[in-house]
């Protein structure tokens, strides 16, 4: 009955395992290309021409914004058979272009926060 104890002991604590997943959405938003884009000069054409397709078109009083984004996620989990621990890290770069009636760039407005992200193991705080 001892060693069938200590068998299943050492069972459960060989039946766990470690993940980790990471995953993208977007496309990266490149700084020379962020750059390219000058207020009050830059053209609705031009800024398509060099970002493609915005992510999202919003429509505010007769003026487009232009949506481009990147999320970046990570994800580091502890598999138990009775417990799950995770934890997800997930951060964006965004990109708006606010384009005027008259068709040209009003505002550009940038971050990128993705780069440094790490793999937080640990589920419970920092």
């Amino acid at each position: 009955m001892r060693v069938t104890g200590a068998l299943l002991a050492v069972l459960i604590l060989t039946l766990n395992a470690c993940a980790f997943s990471r995953g993208t959405l977007g496309d990266e938003l490149k700084t020379e290309s962020i750059n390219s884009i000058k207020k009050g000069v830059t053209t609705r054409a031009e800024v398509l021409a060099q970002l493609g397709a915005p992510d999202r078109i919003l429509q505010l009083n007769g003026r487009d914004l232009f949506q481009y984004y990147r999320y970046d996620a990570k994800v580091g989990s502890l598999l138990l058979i009775l417990v799950n621990f995770s934890r997800v890290s997930v951060k964006s770069d965004d990109l708006f272009v606010l384009i005027n009636r008259e068709g040209t760039a009003e505002e550009v407005i940038a971050s990128k926060r993705t780069e440094g992200l790490e793999f937080r193991f640990w589920p419970f705080g920092d």
